[in-house]
């Protein structure tokens, strides 16, 4: 009898077996794949280690700029590849090393909830029962593939590519349509462009980076459109026929050819076939539906990451598997989802936390506003030749309060956290004027918005 049972060792899974076991808990983790779910080996390290590569290719290219002169720059597919397995194999091993060093047993297969016992629950892997105390349902999410005529067989023949799929690619493809211009889909284009594909991204909105703000997403979809990437907004794809694509757009079918393509629409949580209908799980959507404490209907069964639907980043499911944890070990915690950093990393990097402007209208807060260049800032202005990023700050009209910070350049992805923390503590205008920021940094330019106001 284990005092909790993980299934999924995803970022949330083993975030929350690796707390549970230092807070004095006997725990069983179940994984039916890897450790480090698809954010380690599928999503998050992967794209961004293509990224960076990606970056770094385009400061050769363009460092003439800086003073430097380089010759015969090249972006080699087959290493950036093989060094990103190598980066996943480093730190999945680190994941493992930590959970045994927290006392977690590591078990491998699909697990399955049986049933409800007096004193806790059964879990089944293959021919093997095991029973916890409690349950922390943490399977994260899938793709989403779209009911689109030939998808199915795009992805048979292999020609329809996923996030797991294109982040192994062997060979850059002349031609790549991705469908989704959200974070994903942006990231990929990000890549694939510098490396040298023809892509086309097509997106049913009339804007690229999803919940983005509006101002930033318009500078974003900017400097790719000028980078050379072709965009189909108010788009949407009707039907694949070999490797020509049928789309819409404003009410005429037009066609084209690709090499690849990437389906990026989304994700869905993962809730089949484990059980949930024997112990009467609440679903919601689709998801696992969670109190902010991350318990479900059922006592002491709780869920955190994807699979509860709410906010499908990774930093977000550390937290709720924080938060489960410790309301298992009765410490008063709750996840404040007000607060939680959202990021885009291509070049240059967008990161935002808080309301946005669409954000707060539609939440009835009158707010004040200031939108300041990045060239405010001496770090950005040494670092980036005629960068056009910007910083929106929102404070609330009433209390002064920050309420939304959102920007677009360099290092905001390494920034964006210092203004999370000042909107969770509540501070306001003079709070924020009397913090002393490093100089010469680009996080300076957060003051200098408050300044403005």
């Amino acid at each position: 009898m284990y005092d909790l049972i993980v299934l999924g060792g995803g970022p949330a899974g083993y975030i929350a077996a690796e707390r549970a076991g230092d807070g004095g808990l006997s725990v069983a983790l179940i994984e039916k794949q890897f450790l480090g779910g698809v954010c380690l080996n599928e999503g998050c390290i992967p794209s961004k280690t293509l990224l960076n590569s990606a970056k770094i290719y385009d400061y050769a290219k363009f460092s003439e700029k800086y003073g430097v002169t380089t010759k015969d720059a090249i972006l080699d597919h087959g290493a950036v590849i093989s060094r990103k397995n190598k980066v996943v194999k480093m730190l999945t091993a680190g994941v493992k090393a930590a959970l045994k060093k927290s006392n977690v047993d590591i078990i491998d297969g699909i697990g399955m909830i049986m049933e409800k016992s007096e004193d806790g629950y059964i879990i089944s892997v293959g021919d093997t029962e095991y029973k916890g105390k409690k349950l922390l349902i943490a399977t994260g999410s899938s793709p989403a593939i779209p009911p689109i005529p030939g998808i199915e067989e795009g992805l048979k023949s292999g020609f329809v590519l996923t996030n797991r799929e294109i982040l192994n690619l062997k060979a850059i493809p002349k031609s790549l349509v991705i469908i989704g211009g959200g974070v994903v889909g942006i990231e990929m284009a990000s890549y694939f462009n510098s490396a040298g594909s023809k892509v086309t991204v097509i997106e049913m909105l009339d804007h690229i980076g999803g919940e983005i703000d509006r101002d930033i997403s318009n500078i974003l979809f900017r400097n790719y459109k000028k980078k050379g990437i072709d965009f189909k907004l108010g788009s949407k794809l009707l039907e694949l026929k070999g490797n020509t694509l049928l789309y819409d757009q404003d009410g005429k079918t037009s066609e084209m050819t690709a090499d690849e393509v990437l389906i990026s629409v989304g994700r869905r949580p993962v809730t089949e076939g484990l059980g949930l209908k024997n112990i009467g799980i609440e679903l919601e959507r689709g998801a696992i539906k969670t109190d902010d404490r991350g318990r479900t209907n059922v006592l002491g069964v709780y869920a955190a990451g994807d699979v509860n639907g709410k906010y499908m980043l990774a930093h977000a499911a550390y937290r709720e598997a924080e938060v489960s944890v410790n309301d298992m070990l009765g410490i008063e915690d709750r996840l404040d989802y007000s607060v939680i950093p959202s990021v885009i990393y291509t070049s240059p990097e967008v990161a935002g936390v808080g309301y946005t402007e669409a954000g707060a209208k539609s939440a009835g807060i009158d707010y004040d506003m200031v939108n300041i260049p990045m060239q405010y800032s001496g770090r950005y202005m040494a670092e980036n030749e005629r960068g056009d990023g910007i910083c929106k700050v929102l404070v609330d009209k009433s209390t002064k309060k920050l309420i939304g910070v959102h920007m677009i350049g360099s290092y905001t992805s390494e920034i964006i956290y210092g203004a999370g923390i000042m909107i969770q503590n509540g501070m306001n205008i003079d709070d924020i004027k009397k913090t002393v920021f490093p100089h010469p940094t680009v996080s300076e330019i957060i003051r200098e918005a408050i300044f403005q106001l």
